[in-house]
């Protein structure tokens, strides 16, 4: 198993004195090496639908991205639905959302259904290694994290209080966080609840 590092082994002198001594040796580990990066690389992405890598934060730079992390069997991520099209038609022209699947188990078809049955229109990205949810600090879904134009993490958690605990929810929600921040965001504070807790399924294989 590789692990991501930021030395390698050719660094330094006490690399060329075992490659001298060892030779032909080590050439297996070499070859090891050189297929690293690779892997290491695909533990640091993100996935569109057809496969690609992409990091929102990066591709949207100067434009406030937010983030939803959903997941197919979160009967709370479903309930969610319409509140999440609402907001991100609200805010399509000054702010880039994205729904997150952290779950590794949902294909690419899988979530175009899903997209297709909750009636999504805004794009979806997989993030099997966990890319996003360690830099939005995602711990359940559904959850949002709002990102200025700088980058910089400003809210994370809840979309609101509908739910006061799983299975519990009100007849409607009495405050509204997310949209909350997005406003702050927009209007360049930062929002008065960076943190908020949110209810719902937890992210499994989180480190």
């Amino acid at each position: 198993m590789f692990f991501c590092h930021a030395r390698t082994l050719t660094e330094g002198p006490t690399y060329r004195v075992r490659r001298e001594k060892r030779g032909a040796r080590f050439f297996p580990a070499l070859l090891l090496l050189t297929f690293a990066p690779a892997s290491c690389f695909a533990q640091q992405t993100a996935f569109d639908l057809d496969g690609k890598t992409a990091n929102p934060l990066k591709s949207d730079a100067g434009k406030v991205v937010v983030l939803v992390f959903v997941r197919g069997d979160c009967p709370v991520s479903g309930r969610y639905a319409p509140t999440i099209r609402q907001i991100s038609t609200q805010h399509q022209k000054d702010a880039h959302f994205y729904l997150i699947f952290p779950d590794k188990s949902e294909s690419s078809e899988d979530i175009r259904k899903y997209l297709l049955d909750f009636r999504y229109s805004i794009p979806a990205l997989r993030d099997p290694g966990h890319v996003l949810v360690k830099q939005a600090h995602a711990q359940v879904t559904p959850e949002a994290a709002v990102f200025d134009a700088k980058g910089a993490l400003l809210y994370r958690g809840r979309i609101d209080n509908l739910y006061e605990a799983f299975g519990r929810a009100r007849s409607a929600p009495t405050t509204h966080e997310l949209e909350d921040a997005i406003q702050a965001v927009l209007a360049g504070h930062s929002p008065l609840n960076s943190r908020v807790a949110g209810v719902g399924c937890y992210i499994s294989d989180l480190e």
